[in-house]
């Protein structure tokens, strides 16, 4: 049986948004991977490494696919629901996981952490990366691109030109090299997504709220009807995320 349109708005309203695994999309829509393989990178810099920060974790899913950890091991995480998520996932793992705003400074002394990672961060406070890491540590993470998804969020709000430079991989490296670090890998990808319904549409807009800020199911009904019957006439709705890979050292002087 065919789900209708309401059908569709009530699955992606109900469905549980904590944590950062997007499980519930199989069927409903479907993003290319980048192609470096970011979770094996992260998983091979914790086996050398000797004390780890993940930062803004999420639910800690990512984290937790790794195989082993260093002696010491924290992760960061600011949204209440993902902090539960991440200490029922990562604790009996030995890595304590600290609530924290997202802003600096970070709650860690100077030096603290030959390696720090992030996947996808909201924020990047630079100098503050800079400061907990160890001379000679690392900074390795997968951040989100500029006008990553771009297509889905200005169907909602129309065009946003100004918000396209944001989060460009130029623009970031030099931030990096501002704060004292040297980038020593920098690597883009532009990635197909395939949006099959308005549930996965929903359920995408509630958990990735910086997307479209004001969402909800009431305020888009009629936007999100425009959306269910473009996908209708013309099959999935084709958008783009943009991902780069970042490496940057702390200089040994």
């Amino acid at each position: 049986m065919t789900e209708t349109f309401d059908d569709l708005l009530r699955a992606g309203a109900s469905a549980d948004v904590s944590g950062w695994d997007f499980a519930w999309l199989e069927g409903r829509a479907s993003e290319e991977r980048p192609p470096w393989g970011y979770a094996r990178l992260l998983a091979d810099r914790l086996g050398t490494a000797t004390a780890s920060l993940d930062v803004q974790t999420g639910g800690g899913e990512v984290l937790a696919e790794a195989p082993a950890f260093p002696p010491t091991a924290v992760a960061t995480e600011s949204w209440p629901p993902n902090v539960a998520h991440a200490t029922r996932l990562l604790h009996p793992r030995g890595v304590v996981v600290v609530a924290d705003p997202d802003e600096p400074p970070l709650p860690f002394g100077d030096g603290a952490f030959d390696l720090v990672t992030s996947r996808h961060p909201a924020t990047i406070w630079w100098a503050e990366l800079a400061r907990v890491l160890r001379p000679g540590g690392t900074y390795l993470a997968q951040h989100v691109g500029p006008a990553s998804a771009f297509e889905l969020i200005e169907f909602f709000l129309g065009p946003q030109p100004e918000a396209r430079r944001g989060r460009h991989p130029d623009d970031e490296a030099a931030a990096a090299e501002a704060a004292g670090l040297e980038v020593v890998d920098l690597r883009t990808a532009r990635l197909r997504m395939e949006i099959h319904d308005v549930a996965a549409v929903v359920y995408l807009l509630r958990k990735v709220i910086w997307w479209v800020p004001d969402f909800t199911v009431d305020r888009y009904r009629d936007r999100l009807r425009d959306l269910h019957d473009l996908v209708a006439a013309e099959g999935p709705f084709v958008a783009h995320s943009t991902r780069h890979l970042v490496e940057a050292r702390r200089p040994d002087r």
